[in-house]
């Protein structure tokens, strides 16, 4: 075995495979690169389009994997149940994936923070990345603003 430094070999990163009713799959993959721009070639998106059968929507799921170079892919859905999720289910059976349905935004955020880590634990950050990104919203006023009250004649709301 080489010298390499007393540093461990450089494991790939994981990849993402947004597998959605068109067009949340590309809608969700152009937010995240909105965040994470260096990741362009660790995420794909597969829009299902209604008029697709299973079989096409297979075929092309399995190329989307391939063109992300075959690594550990984690596979995320919209709906459990649906086309996109029942053919995913197929994809996941072939490779070393892992597939979680009721993909959101902060579900993919989290899963692309950590795609350095070994493919289960992504999968778990994601997912609590997911749920924790869920939650209710007051009408309280925005962080570090006070609300005006209903009669204030002050109309400038821009302050942040």
């Amino acid at each position: 075995a080489a010298d390499n430094g007393g540093h461990e070999p450089r494991t790939p990163m994981n990849v993402v495979l947004l597998m959605a009713h068109a067009p949340l799959a590309s809608a969700l993959r152009d937010a995240a690169l909105h965040v994470f721009p260096d990741a362009a070639a660790d995420i794909g998106a597969l829009d299902v389009v209604a008029s697709a059968t299973p079989e096409d929507t297979l075929a092309q799921a399995q190329a989307a994997l391939a063109a992300l170079g075959g690594r550990p892919a984690l596979v995320l859905t919209d709906v459990f149940g649906a086309t996109p999720c029942n053919v995913a289910q197929r994809v996941v059976e072939q490779g070393d994936a892992r597939l979680i349905a009721g993909a959101n935004l902060p579900m993919l955020l989290r899963a692309l923070s950590y795609r350095a880590e070994l493919l289960d634990d992504m999968t778990q950050r994601a997912l609590a990345g997911g749920v924790q990104g869920v939650l209710p919203v007051t009408t309280a006023a925005p962080q570090n603003q006070t609300r005006r009250a209903p009669n204030d004649q002050e109309r400038h709301d821009h302050q942040q």
